[in-house]
């Protein structure tokens, strides 16, 4: 059984961010809201976690998974960073974008894509995932909880609306996969992110999720 953690979504507590952070070093895992989805993640260098995140998922090693950055800085410590690319960045975070970069080493092997060397980055637009990760002082898995009544995975259409689980269903069902739940009170969405592919020169868009249109007229 998880343990549950409530947690102000705009001024999140720091005694119980502190707790979290705790948790995720000694290798938790966790469901959590984001500023698109709610997500399952963990510390990014914590190894049996993301194994047991992939589990959960049942993605293959060679399905990459995308993680959280605080800014733009921290960013290019993940990954290589070309001009174009960090000027369009700069505009667009942080919010709900997925860029997919050349990884850098500190990206462990089980997190990157082993045939492009690349990953998916994102710097959300949360109080709580911002602080959670100020806190430990690392880069944090994020790959959504979707979920259908009959349990199997949710694929997500484009335009992103599809009836889905209240949060306390989503937490019924993540009970006893995951370690801990942060509750923010905030009912989940399919309003994923936009990725933008940023391996090159020209940037593309991969998926149209939130926010699309603000960068359609640049890539």
């Amino acid at each position: 059984m998880s343990k549950i953690f409530t947690i102000h979504p705009d001024n999140p507590q720091s005694r119980r961010i502190e707790e979290v952070k705790s948790a995720l070093l000694g290798g938790a895992i966790m469901l959590y809201p984001t500023d698109t989805v709610y997500a399952i993640g963990c510390d990014l260098n914590a190894k049996s976690a993301v194994e047991r995140v992939r589990q959960i998922k049942q993605l293959a090693n060679d399905k990459p998974l995308t993680f959280l950055c605080p800014s733009l800085s921290n960013v290019a410590t993940y990954a290589f960073v070309s001009d174009t690319a960090y000027r369009l960045m700069k505009r667009l975070i942080p919010g709900p974008y997925t860029f997919l970069l050349p990884a850098t080493k500190l990206v462990p092997r089980l997190v990157q894509s082993p045939k492009r060397k690349t990953t998916g980055i994102r710097v959300p637009n949360h109080n709580v995932c911002l602080a959670l990760m100020e806190a430990l002082g690392n880069p944090i898995i994020s790959t959504s909880a979707h979920v259908r009544a009959n349990d199997e995975e949710e694929e997500i259409v484009e335009n992103g609306q599809q009836p889905m689980w209240s949060r306390v269903d989503l937490y019924d069902h993540f009970d006893k996969l995951v370690d801990i739940i942060i509750d923010t009170a905030e009912e989940p969405t399919y309003q994923v992110s936009t990725i933008l592919d940023l391996t090159d020169e020209e940037p593309v868009i991969i998926r149209r999720g939130l926010g699309w249109e603000a960068v359609a007229t640049w890539v």
